[in-house]
């Protein structure tokens, strides 16, 4: 009888390790779960842990930091996961220690933002952002994800940053993808003057990760952007044009999911990306109103908006997903929702709910 042979890579064991105790603490133990399964990790234990001594080697006592090594090694966890960003001394001496490879949160979702990047421009952004983190971690062991993932992340970015170890070489591909960035930005500024000729209103969806954005899009205009239940799906803004009401339209532009704590260097590699919600005239902010921490992902699309000049537009609240509240208390939870979200329009995008108010809203807007 022939014997068959397993061939595809199994997910790599993660050993994930959560402060708690501050304020928000839990929610975030919740995303990076949500960031680990959508990476394809196989999460082989999660750790919460309270730090009272930290010392300059590890971030925690040295007493603690052998305890959590060794747990590593008893489950045969592929790599460590920190809910932190250590310094990159301390990712070393975490990786000298364990003997496994150590990502913390920054990295995790520039290799999801790698693993979602299909067309040229997002290629750029994101190679640009691997190499700006990896620059200062060259020491860092690099754990190969690529099989599990299709094949992306370990033939572009991070595995170049393996290989090309010479400082100058990497400073080097950094400035040649700036440039390269910087010439897709100014495409982007002549499609938008070339909108702007058409005198339409823009109006920029917005929000946390996984909210229901680039579904709501799809809803409004018949696209068929893709759309799926995990983190960060969409990288690229997309545009459609759109009729909320007769004789009425606008330029409906789907954009980058926010979350909190996302790394700066996304921000900075994003920038020509995320304009397209700075230089909206209105943006449609839409929230998941079955998620437990949803007044902290206002607070946090709030603050990216902040940074990128765009708080002070027009702003839509959308409440997404009702269908998902509970039955018994479905009525009573919206009820609460709208009153710590004033004039919002509470819609199911999945069940059509509530998109008749919402393109009356839009136009009534854009008509201002």
């Amino acid at each position: 009888m022939q014997k068959l042979y397993e061939t595809q890579e199994k997910p790599k064991r993660a050993f994930l390790v959560s402060i708690v105790g501050s304020a928000g603490s839990e929610s975030q133990v919740r995303e990076i779960n949500g960031l680990a399964e959508t990476l394809g990790l196989q999460i082989a234990a999660h750790e919460k842990i309270r730090v009272r001594e930290k010392s300059p080697k590890f971030g925690m006592g040295s007493g603690k930091a052998e305890e959590l090594a060794k747990k590593a090694a008893d489950i045969s966890a592929d790599l460590l996961v920190f809910d932190w960003a250590p310094s990159p001394s301390q990712q070393r001496n975490w990786e000298e220690l364990s003997g496994i490879p150590v990502l913390d949160r920054q990295e995790l979702i520039i290799r999801i933002f790698a693993d979602r990047a299909t067309t040229r421009e997002a290629e750029l952004q994101v190679n640009l952002a691997e190499l700006t983190y990896f620059l200062p971690r060259l020491t860092h062991k690099y754990i190969d994800l690529s099989r599990q993932r299709g094949g992306r992340y370990g033939t572009k970015g991070a595995g170049e940053t393996k290989l090309e170890t010479d400082r100058r070489k990497l400073e080097k591909r950094i400035n040649q993808l700036e440039k390269d960035i910087e010439q897709v930005r100014k495409q982007r500024q002549t499609q938008r003057r070339q909108r702007e000729r058409n005198n339409l209103p823009v109006c920029a969806i917005v929000g946390y990760t996984n909210a229901g954005k680039s579904s709501l899009l799809n809803a409004l205009t018949g696209s068929d952007v893709q759309t799926e239940d995990k983190l960060f799906v969409t990288l690229d803004a997309v545009t459609r044009r759109f009729q909320p009401a007769p004789g009425v339209s606008v330029l409906l532009t789907d954009t980058v999911g926010f979350i909190r704590n996302l790394p700066h260097s996304l921000i900075k590699a994003f920038r020509s990306t995320l304009e397209e919600a700075s230089l909206a005239d209105i943006l449609i902010h839409i929230l998941d109103a079955c998620d437990p921490d949803i007044d902290r992902n206002y607070e946090t699309t709030l603050s990216v908006l902040q940074e990128l000049g765009a708080k002070e537009l027009p702003v839509l609240t959308v409440l997404n997903k009702i269908d998902c509240l509970p039955v018994e208390s479905g009525e009573n939870a919206l009820d609460g929702l709208q009153d710590r979200f004033p004039d919002s329009i509470a819609v199911s995008v999945k069940k059509g709910t509530g998109l008749e108010a919402l393109k009356e809203r839009i136009a009534m807007m854009s008509k201002k």
